[in-house]
């Protein structure tokens, strides 16, 4: 099992969640959040210039079994990709391993629990 956090432009969620959905990944969970990297934006306000600290992203958690792993990343990769050649500030993808899974509901374990 893996844990798969993809940090992506606010405007590529629509296609992000749809492309999932194409490929069988129903189960996500979304926050909004603020970072930086290497993109900038510049904003005028007040007639001034400014280049904000922190940038909106959504971030987006899935927990997959091993065999819908690359199935995941590679609809992620397509979908939030911008222009679909991609640019500064697309995004990250951080695959992690999932120890244990457990559906409150039921009581299920491991891969049938996710």
């Amino acid at each position: 099992m893996k844990l798969i956090t993809a940090i992506i432009r606010e405007v590529q969620l629509d296609k992000v969640r749809e492309a999932l959905i194409e490929a069988d990944i129903k189960r996500i969970t979304v926050s909004r959040v603020s970072g930086h990297g290497q993109q900038r934006i510049e904003e005028m306000y007040r007639g001034q210039i400014i280049i904000p600290d922190l940038i909106p992203k959504i971030r987006i958690e899935i927990g997959v079994n091993d065999a819908f792993v690359d199935i995941t990343v590679n609809a992620i990769l397509k979908a939030a990709r911008t222009n679909g050649a991609g640019n500064v500030g697309d995004g990250k993808i951080f695959i992690t391993p999932l120890e244990e899974c457990i559906r409150i509901r039921t009581g299920e374990r491991g891969g049938t629990a996710i």
